[in-house]
């Protein structure tokens, strides 16, 4: 490993500068609104059933178009990016965003929200590849965990952000000027990214950010052999990653989905309290991300730290499955589990960069990340299963069980990952 290199694995980075920071900043927005755009639709659900006269499960339709088609879209798309770098896709991606809502903004009908949801699902799916490639290349190893937590802080935010812009605007002059005014926040993030674009490729690009022949391999494109593209495909630590995506997302899946109306019934929660159990959890959990960024500066102690957080959040999913907690507690409950997955979170990215061999990071993180769309996708038919059988507790214990399963997964993705890392040594 020349000295370099091992400065960067190894050592202590100095202070970023402030062309560091304006990356992060500008991978950060792109992944904020990424978020956003998973819940631009659904809080205007009553709108549109009343608007277009549509049944839950179609508007439950639209979602799972969203996710499916971001989901294949994921896997594919980190080849892309392997090949023409980074910032071309990012771009391509924030302008589905802004056709996507439209699209949703003019629709007529059910078929027309439906392509509206495919769009947007197109858009969303490049996201994890294009932003950790760029931050893997652009961001010292010592400073990683820090600025995934960042990254990771800003899709919370968009999270939180789009119930209260969509209902807000729509309140105020109609679900249709709502999408649109999305429309326009995408555009902005969309001229923010193009402004930046030689920045985040650190190599000369062309007007749509397309990486420069001379600089292809600097920038992580350029063309490969075929054994060499699907190399990847071989070592147990991306398909390890990939399941532990998935579990993950169907823990996250049913509480996102379920976990407070079963909660209700279990605990007699108030409606309030109930409606406020989530923003409760992202909350908690961006504040828990804060903490793991700080945390999770050594790639050997990732596994560690991803295991003591899912598993302090399964104790807490238990608590409400089993206990007698007054309902006050549950939005308390709600925000220790969030915090716990969030300190997990910046060790989880560092699991995964482990994984990926030199030079195929778009196509491992694509893959591995496609799994919390396989999961997200699944998860809500089999959750609410549970709920129409009068079975709020199982809910709970279901979505517990997936938690514990990742403590295992993330010691087992760590092994695996640094036996390579010997080996390439």
């Amino acid at each position: 490993m020349s000295a370099p290199a091992a400065t960067l694995e190894t050592g202590t980075a100095g202070p970023a500068d402030a062309g560091e920071r304006r990356t992060v900043a500008v991978v950060s927005l792109a992944h904020g609104c990424s978020h956003f755009f998973h819940l631009v639709v659904p809080p205007l659900f009553p709108w549109l059933k009343v608007e277009f006269g549509l049944s839950w499960a179609e508007l439950g339709l639209l979602m799972t178009v969203f996710f499916a088609v971001s989901g294949v879209g994921q896997a594919l798309a980190g080849f892309v990016v392997d090949r023409i770098g980074a910032v071309p896709v990012m771009l391509a991606s924030l302008a589905c965003f802004v056709v996507a809502a439209l699209a949703i903004a003019t629709a007529p009908g059910h078929a027309a929200l439906v392509a509206g949801c495919a769009l947007a699902g197109l858009g969303n799916s490049p996201f994890h590849p294009v932003d950790y490639s760029i931050l893997n290349a652009r961001v010292p190893a010592p400073r990683l965990a820090r600025a995934y937590a960042v990254h990771a802080i800003a899709g919370n935010l968009g999270w939180a952000l789009a119930p209260v812009f969509m209902v807000g605007i729509t309140g105020a002059a109609g679900w249709r000027v709502a999408a649109a005014a999305a429309a326009l926040l995408a555009a902005a993030v969309l001229a923010t990214a193009w402004a930046h674009r030689e920045r985040l490729a650190g190599v000369p690009v062309g007007r749509l950010g397309i990486v420069r022949a001379a600089s292809a391999s600097a920038s992580g494109g350029g063309p490969r052999g075929a054994d060499s593209t699907f190399a990847f495909l071989r070592l147990p630590a991306v398909w390890m990653s990939f399941a532990f995506f998935f579990t993950m997302a169907v823990a996250f899946g049913g509480l996102q989905t379920f976990g407070p109306e079963a909660a209700r019934v279990l605990h007699g929660v108030d409606a309030q309290w109930v409606a406020a159990c989530l923003t409760v959890y992202m909350l908690a959990s961006a504040a828990g991300t804060v903490l793991g960024g700080w945390t999770a500066g050594d790639p050997a102690k990732a596994e560690r730290v991803v295991a003591t957080g899912f598993g302090a959040a399964s104790l807490f999913s238990l608590a409400i499955a089993l206990t007698d907690a007054p309902g006050w507690m549950v939005p308390i409950l709600f925000g220790a589990m969030g915090f716990g997955a969030g300190t997990a979170g910046p060790a989880r990215d560092l699991l995964v960069r482990r994984a990926s061999p030199p030079g195929a990071t778009g196509r491992v993180y694509g893959l591995v990340y496609s799994g919390l769309d396989a999961g997200m996708a699944l998860a809500p038919a089999g959750f609410g299963r549970l709920m129409d059988h009068g079975m709020p507790s199982t809910v709970w214990l279901v979505i517990a069980g997936f938690q514990a399963l990742l403590i295992g997964s993330a010691l087992s993705v760590g092994r695996i990952g640094r036996a390579r890392a010997a080996v390439a040594a």
